[in-house]
């Protein structure tokens, strides 16, 4: 399957900081935005709290001149970090009184963060979910986590 640049570099970095364990949802330089854009946390400043996806007046300026960072917009970028922290387990805004997983670094929540993350960017750029098996193995299962097929 043939995919996009920023979705080929984007998945190449994410799966180099979850092996070398330099994925860390709390820290803005290793969060999945901050590994897209190289350990850099310049995107900090395009909203006013980390995980939200509203544009700040500096985030608005960069969006409406076309800035992109590593092919993506900010409110891309916004976005996709939203979807990275509420799939490994925050409740948004990243505050110190809102809801966060005991162990956010744990290998299972940012597998889970990453799986959100890579659909996300797959679906950016109108490519099939790379993560999705169904068409490999042919099959669409009625159960959507094996979570539920540890409780039955």
């Amino acid at each position: 399957m043939t995919t996009t640049k920023r979705l080929d570099l984007a998945i190449q970095k994410l799966y180099t900081a979850f092996h070398n364990n330099t994925l860390n949802p709390e820290c803005c330089k290793q969060c999945a935005v901050g590994n897209i854009l190289d350990h850099t946390d310049a995107w900090k400043h395009l909203s006013d709290n980390h995980g939200s996806t509203t544009l700040n007046y500096i985030g608005m300026v960069n969006q409406k001149f076309g800035k992109t960072f590593n092919g993506y917009s900010p409110l891309e970028l916004l976005h996709i970090e939203a979807q990275f922290l509420k799939a490994c387990g925050y409740q948004l805004p990243l505050h110190h009184n809102n809801k966060k997983p005991k162990n956010p670094t744990d290998k299972e929540i940012l597998f889970l963060g990453l799986s959100a993350v890579v659909q996300f960017l797959c679906k950016l750029d109108n490519m099939p979910d790379v993560m999705d098996c169904n068409q490999l193995f042919q099959f669409q299962p009625q159960i959507k986590t094996s979570k539920a097929l540890m409780l039955s």
